[in-house]
């Protein structure tokens, strides 16, 4: 109305504390939301770092883990609850899984694993190595739910290689069952399991894992600290300890020593890394380029962890890679590819193939593709 005055602008730091609080634990904001309004108020940094704590403590993937563990992932995040609080949604919105609006879907070769939301695992299809977890070797033309889960712990993951399943329950748990001939089911032997088995080098050391991914011929694993274990076949150093030998049970990647890594991806004889800073780690296989070196010299093979110099620059949030090509998403929503493109499987014309991070065209923005780029 006439006469009356304009509302008078305000400073954040007026605001009562209590207030600011509760916006900002409200559950809403990501990790890189609350450095952001630090970074434009140096003032409210206790706030943000307290919000931080308490969105920690609200996730069930947090509580799960222990007091122990919970002060040992603050401590390799710099004791900073941010970090933390990044971390953890990073690992939430990172998976090997296709997502539905009834749970996570897995596949493997000729067969299927689905995920419900409450926890239950069906399977269907071949069923020629006990991959479908129902204690025999035989098809299944229906899914089937997998009895042993029922009642025990709840399943909040799976994952799916040639032959075989992993599933991975909220107590930090991997279940492996199916094929064993490439070691990829990490109970140190060569055996074949037609039920889920929980993988005893894990539960021995008190490791929590948060999440898996199934290779074709090896395995790769994330714990709840950020750490990254591997097992199954060595060809061309995809486990990443330096050599081609096999691991029939999991073991710690001492060459990510320092790195807080919060999503894993094993393919065809190569493996990623991605961590809580943005980065990427690869090791395994070159051929087609779909590592992302360009500088190839003498050797095809990648032998430890090492940094995707030319992604440098860009904040990584996740990462596929099939048999002979590779696509990373960052924060901005720009998708990167690399490796083979006979079939134009990287969107672009006119090259067979692509040995850097080569971004892929796109005629819409980024807002209209329903591609995943959680926010850091």
């Amino acid at each position: 109305m006439a006469g009356e005055k304009a509302p008078r602008a305000f400073s954040i730091e007026e605001l009562p504390g209590h207030l600011v609080g509760e916006v900002l634990t409200s559950g809403r904001l990501a990790a890189a939301d609350l450095a952001r309004l630090e970074a434009t108020c140096r003032a409210l940094r206790p706030l943000a770092e307290f919000a931080a704590s308490k969105l920690c403590a609200a996730r069930t993937s947090f509580a799960a883990i222990g007091p122990a563990a919970r002060a040992e992932l603050l401590d390799r995040c710099g004791g900073s609850w941010k970090k933390v609080l990044r971390f953890l949604q990073s690992v939430e919105q990172s998976s090997d899984t296709v997502h539905t609006s009834s749970g996570n879907v897995a596949t493997g070769l000729s067969f299927t694993v689905i995920l419900t939301r409450i926890g239950q695992v069906y399977t269907c299809g071949s069923n020629t190595h006990g991959q479908l977890g129902h204690g025999d070797t035989i098809d299944r033309a229906t899914p089937k739910m997998v009895e042993l889960f029922e009642g025990s712990s709840q399943v909040v993951q799976v994952a799916a290689g040639a032959s075989y399943t992993f599933a991975v329950t909220d107590d930090g748990t991997v279940h492996s069952f199916g094929s064993c001939s490439n070691f990829c089911l990490g109970h140190g032997d060569q055996h074949n399991e037609l039920r889920p088995r929980a993988i005893q080098s894990f539960k021995r050391r008190n490791i929590h894992v948060v999440r898996v991914s199934a290779g074709d011929e090896h395995a790769v694993a994330l714990d709840a600290l950020g750490c990254v274990y591997t097992w199954g076949r060595g060809y061309c150093g995809a486990l990443g300890h330096g050599d081609e030998n096999d691991k029939t049970s999991p073991e710690l990647i001492s060459g990510l020593k320092g790195q807080v890594a919060v999503q894993v991806c094993a393919r065809k004889r190569k493996t990623f890394v991605l961590t809580d800073e943005g980065s990427v780690f690869a090791f395994g296989w070159m051929g087609f380029g779909s590592l992302g070196f360009h500088d190839r010299g003498s050797s095809d093979k990648v032998m430890r962890p090492r940094v995707l110099e030319s992604l440098r620059d860009h904040y990584v949030s996740q990462i596929s890679t099939g048999l002979y090509h590779t696509v990373a998403v960052t924060d901005k929503g720009i998708v990167f590819g690399f490796g083979d493109n006979e079939r134009a499987q990287l969107g672009q014309e006119c090259i067979r193939g692509c040995l850097k991070p080569t971004e892929i065209p796109f005629q819409k923005s980024m807002e209209d593709i329903a591609i995943a780029a959680p926010s850091g």
